[in-house]
């Protein structure tokens, strides 16, 4: 009976005069004491979960195929509202089949982790509810931002310019390539792409997929993005981007955009920034570096010569949901001149953005945005290098780096695999892993075409063991690999270990 109490704590507190629902809970009359038992109840659930993320012995995914896991779930909405209990239950079986992406064993994607003071930063601000349209209703976050994005372009180098928080990198991006386009002819704001040349942007093969998306969704057209040759470690190629605009000028289009990036999603490569600029003055345009996942270097006296310099960017992407730890998402877009946002975006919409307030209307930012509601994400930022320091992030940064340079040493000493770039310059480590029926054959078409399966294979079993995550992919004419990447400062050279061992174990007898 006792379990039966442990499964249904409300019947327990609420001693089985009724079976609670949310219309118990406030704002409704006498829902004080329900309501605090209610969010006790979550916050069980949530250290919960949290301290399973910390933990070894637990798995890091408990995998099911997408039908199976349906039937798990009971997803159904229903007319008649479910009861409290149920409500717990489905946070509960919520949890317990998500990811644990803070786990320090998943290396799956470039944003891991979980920060604790970040974690506590997204609680208040998810409690104050607000928008971040107008200093109206969000006079601390406003200023917060303010004072937060002024440091990031310290940071950076910019001597003043602009800012805002967007929901992720591909948003910065996007940002970066509408500024681009009314820099170079404000006019289309009100009359479209009519009567104007054809604009034609241009970034690495190894770029981000969203600055394509950004083409299509600005009316560019992905026909109209170059796309410039790496070299062996993964950057751009500067007499391929410089023959490849002349080449635009000559056929009559319009170059307007060149977008490095630091730290590039698969190899991790930084592109050769003060070369692109360079070109970008030589030939007048608009010069945005994607650092979403690089741009943490700065934090770091050892490693900010990556993005030596970036201070000459237009534009800069940086997420600091990745490489800093923050909670997702939190990016932000970053400017050296001051004005260009909202000169592109602002509508003048009186019914938020009345001008005779009776306060500075310049802290109501909202119309620098494309969005109109925008979510206060800068405060889990700003909370976290309140309780780090600046320090804290290069410690965090420095060690990221230090389990790479493990990983790679290992690698190098460890039969059956191979690195796929010798020499990775951020936390990114590429390899194959050639089980003992690979290692012996002659490098051929076959051997090759058998290598591509391996790391699919491997991975489909290491997502039904649940105890690792390692991403794979292939890149240009190199096949599968994995691609082991780190950003959570929990992980420690005992997860590297494991992660070899691992992709050993559950792939020795391919």
């Amino acid at each position: 009976m006792k379990d039966y109490w442990l499964r249904h704590p409300f019947l327990s507190w609420w001693a089985l005069r009724s079976t609670p629902y949310s219309a118990d809970l406030l704002p409704y009359k006498g829902g004080e004491g329900l309501t605090h038992k209610f969010l006790e109840e979550i916050l069980k659930i949530l250290l919960d979960y949290v301290n399973e993320n910390f933990d070894r012995s637990v798995k890091v995914i408990d995998f099911h195929h997408p039908h199976d896991l349906k039937e798990k779930l009971h997803l159904e909405l229903r007319d008649k509202p479910e009861n409290l209990d149920q409500i717990l239950d489905d946070c509960r079986k919520t949890l317990q089949y998500c990811v644990r992406t803070g786990h320090p064993r998943f290396f799956n994607q470039l944003s891991t982790g979980l920060d604790i003071v970040s974690l506590a930063g997204h609680w208040v601000s998810t409690t104050a509810n607000t928008n971040m349209f107008t200093y109206e209703i969000a006079p601390v976050f406003t200023l917060i931002e303010k004072a937060t994005l002024k440091k990031m372009r310290e940071l950076i180098g910019f001597t003043d310019g602009d800012g805002i928080f967007s929901p992720g990198g591909a948003i910065s991006n996007l940002y970066a390539v509408l500024l681009a386009r009314h820099k170079k002819f404000p006019s289309c704001k009100r009359r479209g792409l009519n009567n104007l040349p054809t604009l034609v942007m241009f970034t690495s093969e190894h770029s981000h997929f969203s600055l394509k998306r950004a083409a299509a969704i600005s009316g560019i057209g992905t026909d109209n993005v170059m796309y410039i040759n790496t070299d062996e470690r993964g950057k751009i190629c500067v007499e391929d981007l410089e023959n490849k605009i002349q080449q635009t000028i000559a056929r009559g289009d319009e170059p307007f955009l060149v977008s490095a990036t630091a730290g590039t999603t698969v190899v991790g490569a930084f592109d050769p920034i003060n070369e692109i600029a360079d070109i970008c003055k030589k030939y007048k345009l608009w010069f945005h570096v994607d650092a979403a996942w690089g741009g943490s270097v700065l934090l770091s006296r050892k490693y900010k010569h990556l993005v030596d310099g970036l201070h000459r960017a237009d534009s800069v992407t940086w997420n600091p949901h990745k490489m800093m730890g923050v909670t997702l998402q939190c990016s932000a877009i970053l400017l050296r001149e001051d004005g260009l946002l909202e000169d592109c975006n602002s509508m003048r919409a009186t019914y938020l953005f009345q001008q005779d307030k009776h306060y500075d209307v310049c802290f109501d930012t909202g119309d620098k945005a494309i969005q109109c509601g925008r979510s206060t994400d800068v405060f889990r930022f700003w909370l976290t290098w309140r309780a780090k320091g600046t320090k804290g992030f290069e410690s965090q940064v420095n060690k990221l780096f230090d389990l790479a340079h493990y990983l790679v040493d290992r690698l190098r000493a460890k039969d059956g695999f191979q690195l796929v770039f010798e020499k990775p310059e951020c936390t990114n480590v590429c390899f194959w892993y050639y089980p003992p029926s690979l290692r012996e054959l002659e490098d051929c078409q076959e051997k090759q075409l058998r290598l591509h399966k391996i790391a699919p294979l491997i991975k489909g079993r290491m997502m039904n063991d649940g105890k690792l995550m390692v991403g794979y992919q292939p890149l240009n004419d190199k096949v599968n690999f994995f691609r082991w990447v780190v950003s959570n400062p929990a992980a420690t050279k005992a997860d590297v270990d494991f992660m070899l061992d691992e992709i050993e174990r559950l792939g020795h007898d391919l």
